[in-house]
């Protein structure tokens, strides 16, 4: 018992990962008030949690600052474009949902936009730890992330069941659960992606 609360120990390991989690989501939300900051946001909150998964942290804000100027540029253009799929993928789903036809047509053309909806779901879980981690361009981002997405199938269900058990835990359980809210999912997801992101690449 005397090991587990020692500095070292894994109680005391746990909880300071936790306070890192929390930190991280006060850091990430903060600097995604502008909206359009929200990709450089969630790429530098990535960069921490993967190389907290490894036990690599170091200087946590430092680390979160270096990564949000070094990948603004790419992040933000990332961001943008899944925004404006996003919206469009709202508006159709909109629409199939309130005109409803007893037809072919229309059920082929949901098939698609569920289709399109699972791709979309899958890129915006891969692409930022993928930008955190890799240089690469845009498009192969975000063909990199489809594509890791399908292969690691359990790991892509196993993160979207960490944000849908967050979001139903803060709206409808425990509302001040938000104060670990997306800092304690990537953590969480980071270490689902660590040894994943170490099969398809070097390290960054």
């Amino acid at each position: 018992m005397k090991g587990l609360l020692e500095i070292d120990g894994p109680v005391m390991q746990l909880i300071t990962k936790i306070v890192y989690a929390v930190w991280l989501n006060i850091l990430w939300f903060v600097c995604c008030l502008p909206v359009f900051t929200v990709g450089a946001s969630t790429t530098a909150l990535f960069y921490v949690t993967l190389k907290i998964a490894k036990n690599e942290e170091g200087a946590v804000t430092r680390a979160f600052f270096h990564s949000f100027k070094e990948n603004f540029r790419q992040a933000t253009v990332i961001w943008l474009i899944l925004l404006a799929v996003g919206i469009l993928l709202g508006i159709d789903g909109y629409i199939f949902y309130h005109m409803r036809f007893d037809n072919g047509l229309w059920t082929l053309g949901t098939a698609v936009f569920m289709a399109a909806l699972a791709a979309y779901a899958i890129i915006l879980m891969y692409v930022f730890p993928l930008l955190a981690r890799f240089d690469n361009t845009t498009w192969a981002m975000f063909k990199n992330s489809l594509m890791i997405g399908m292969r690691f199938l359990l790991c892509t269900v196993l993160m979207a069941l960490i944000y849908f058990t967050m979001a139903v835990v803060i709206i409808r359980i425990f509302t001040p659960a938000v104060i670990f809210g997306e800092g304690l999912c990537a953590l969480l997801c980071s270490y689902l992606l660590s040894n994943i992101l170490a099969i398809v690449g070097g390290k960054r």
